[in-house]
């Protein structure tokens, strides 16, 4: 079944996940299965999402063009790649090194500029270049920390795997000058956050 099929109707988003070659992003053993609606291990004991979450987020993220985006978890850089091609910028923060190192070399020889990389606590978030118009995290947390609330701007959007061990749900935040409104969207299960040093 296609992605339109299972209800994505951003026609924006699906132009971006058809741009970007998935079996890239995927060892070279599991290419078979690139465009399996299914997630697929990569390196370090992580993951890449199956297509339709990626899909899923990227729709909730209601791009524009002109936004600068935060991304917590770069792993294989598959949604950074898909990002880069709805927004200004995107900023993306990965916690293990081979991942980083795989997924720059990889934005650089499909010849996508517009991401910056930086290894460390995506829990953190990245103050120097907050506000962010978009942050998205591609890794699972039981409460979204409250520094990374602090870095949406005001009318921003966040999309976040929220809640412990099978029990998440994929919620959509939106940032109001008082007020912080959440709304979940369907049950997921991603891999955890890495906090700490």
């Amino acid at each position: 079944m296609t992605l339109r099929g299972m209800g994505i109707l951003d026609s924006a988003a699906l132009a971006a996940l058809e741009q970007v070659p998935r079996e890239l992003f995927i060892p070279q053993a599991l290419r078979a299965h690139s465009y399996e609606n299914a997630s697929l291990p990569i390196a370090c004991d992580q993951t890449i999402s199956q297509p339709y979450i990626v899909a899923r987020m990227t729709e909730a993220l209601q791009l524009q063009g002109r936004e600068l985006v935060l991304e917590i978890g770069c792993g294989s850089g598959y949604q950074a790649a898909v990002l880069a091609h709805l927004c200004r910028r995107v900023y993306s923060i990965e916690r293990l090194k081979p991942l980083l190192v795989d997924a720059e070399n990889r934005l650089r020889d499909l010849r996508i500029s517009n991401i910056s990389f930086r290894l460390g606590d995506g829990s953190k978030g990245w103050p120097e270049v907050a506000p962010f118009d978009r942050i998205i995290l591609t890794c699972g947390c039981d409460k979204i920390p409250d520094i990374l609330l602090q870095q949406l701007k005001i009318g921003g959007i966040m999309v976040a795997p929220e809640g412990n061990g099978k029990a998440q749900q994929l919620v959509v935040v939106t940032r109001h000058e008082t007020t912080v409104v959440r709304r979940a969207l369907m049950p997921v299960t991603f891999v955890p956050l890495i906090e700490g040093e």
